[in-house]
């Protein structure tokens, strides 16, 4: 195999490949790139332009999981002109493959039968480590009412009929570990090695001597991507910081899930682990997964900023913001969506205990960022890196959305330390899962935004995890019951 190089006029640099045997020479030309992919035939061009002979494809499920496999050529292009079937069971499992037994969308009651999958030929990405290419996919017809992104794509849809889409950007902290998926059960989850020995925030000596690692992360957003804007040690033994380049709402959240899963796996590759646990020890604070948002019309104008207001808040971020505050506790649970995401929401550890919201407040549940015109935002600090970014984000979109319909008034704006002062009850967020499995069952607003059958589905599934944890007897209950009760 022999490559090279020629750089066209007034146009990219195209890639030549030529297999040579003795009898024949074949030289072809790649001139398209995995993001220049906009629909089918632009899909087929570029695999066809590559010799490819499998493609992976994946959709991600409710826990945010990317779940895909590899197909051949000429099943993708035919999945791409009619869709493909995809056992629905990865809509009715957990993250370990363990089957619910409360959802009525798919069971044993139903067999477990194909659900057709919709690729979509814009998701197309260089495919690292493998020199292929990724395509994602969404679930269609009845499954499409559970399909996390299609709940994202409904939402976004709502806010054009309003005259209004969103630019968001996500904000992952996550622990990096010297560890392996091996190494991490041989050690039963114990004294686990840490990337950096203790606290060192900011850090330019850490990211200098763990260059490597954080250049290879860097590289790897850019080619598929989900560029990063800033990428920083944390306050915290080997944990960072990564925000990610803010786009259009669907567009964001790929980025985000995409993020979230090849971290982990050029991490994995370099025997090391990252964790996006909203708290993996009790020694530190949680991990965020902060969220930051605007809005704008149909012709892209910002809408969030007046400077004759307080804030620079203009009369549509004001509603908006009230939206998400009043809704907040009844949509806590996809915000929120594990046992381990009430760990983090605890006192005095950098996370919101109640729905506050304040003016360049950090200890606020919603941060209003007063800025220009185009600069001018809100940072849902609520977040945890656990959350399935296309839930979450339709929640904090719809929630928002249901402010400016109802025109709802902002509720006790915070001055100074939000953990120090007492909210009404209104405000007060569930303390469990389970809890806000039960508020969101009952929360008419996210059955008009988000359909029956998404509602009952993920709220199911919320009260399986419950009840999986239930089952579960603790390291602390053993040393607190087991010689003395």
């Amino acid at each position: 195999m022999e490559f090279g190089f020629l750089v066209l006029a007034n146009g990219p640099i195209a890639i030549f490949f030529c297999n040579q045997t003795p009898t024949d020479r074949e030289c072809k030309m790649i001139t398209m790139k995995a993001r220049d992919v906009f629909n089918a035939d632009d899909a087929k061009k570029i695999i066809t332009e590559r010799n490819l002979s499998h493609i992976k494809v994946g959709v991600f499920d409710i826990d945010g999981v990317l779940r895909g496999k590899y197909m051949s050529k000429e099943k993708f292009f035919s999945a791409l002109d009619a869709g493909f079937g995809f056992c629905d069971v990865v809509l009715g499992w957990d993250v370990q493959d363990q089957l619910y037994d409360n959802v009525s969308y798919t069971g044993w009651h139903t067999g477990y039968p194909d659900a057709t999958v919709r690729i979509i030929p814009e998701s197309c990405r260089e495919l690292p480590y493998e020199d292929g290419l990724l395509f994602m996919g969404e679930f269609t017809q009845k499954a499409k009412a559970i399909c996390p992104r299609g709940l994202l794509q409904r939402v976004i849809d709502k806010a054009k009929e309003m005259g209004l889409s969103a630019l968001c950007g996500f904000e992952y902290e996550f622990f990096i570990f010297n560890e392996t998926p091996h190494s991490i059960r041989e050690k039963n989850y114990q004294n686990l090695k840490p990337m950096a020995p203790a606290e060192f925030g900011y850090s330019v000596i850490r990211n200098s001597v763990e260059s490597e690692t954080y250049l290879s992360l860097l590289s790897l957003a850019e080619t598929m991507d989900f560029g990063i804007e800033g990428l920083h040690e944390e306050t915290g033994p080997g944990v960072l910081e990564a925000a990610i380049r803010y786009d259009e709402a669907l567009a964001s959240a790929d980025k985000a899930a995409l993020f979230k899963t090849f971290t982990k796996i050029c991490l994995q590759r370099q025997n090391k682990m990252a964790t996006f646990m909203a708290r993996w020890s009790e020694d530190y604070p949680g991990q965020s997964g902060h969220i930051h948002l605007s809005l704008s019309d149909e012709q892209g104008k910002p809408l969030f900023y007046d400077a004759s207001q307080p804030g620079n808040m203009s009369d549509i971020m004001y509603h908006f913001v009230a939206g998400q505050q009043q809704m907040m506790p009844e949509l806590l649970s996809m915000i929120a969506p594990t046992i381990n995401s009430y760990r983090r929401l605890v006192p005095g550890f950098w996370a919101p205990t109640e729905a506050s919201v304040g003016i360049d407040n950090r200890t606020c549940a919603i941060r209003i960022v007063s800025g220009s015109e185009k600069s001018q935002r809100l940072e849902y600090r609520i977040a945890a890196a656990d959350a399935n970014p296309y839930i979450i984000l339709a929640a904090v979109i719809a929630s928002g959305l249901w402010g400016i319909e109802q025109k709802a008034s902002i509720d006790s704006m915070v001055e100074g330390n939000a953990y120090e002062q007492q909210f009404p009850e209104h405000l007060q967020l569930p303390a469990t899962l389970w809890e806000a499995a039960q508020r969101i069952k009952h929360s008419d607003m996210a059955r008009e935004y988000f359909g029956d059958e998404f509602v009952d589905h993920f709220a199911a599934s919320r009260e399986w995890e419950e009840r999986a944890f239930r089952k579960h007897i603790s390291r602390w209950e053993l040393e607190r019951y087991f010689e003395i009760i």
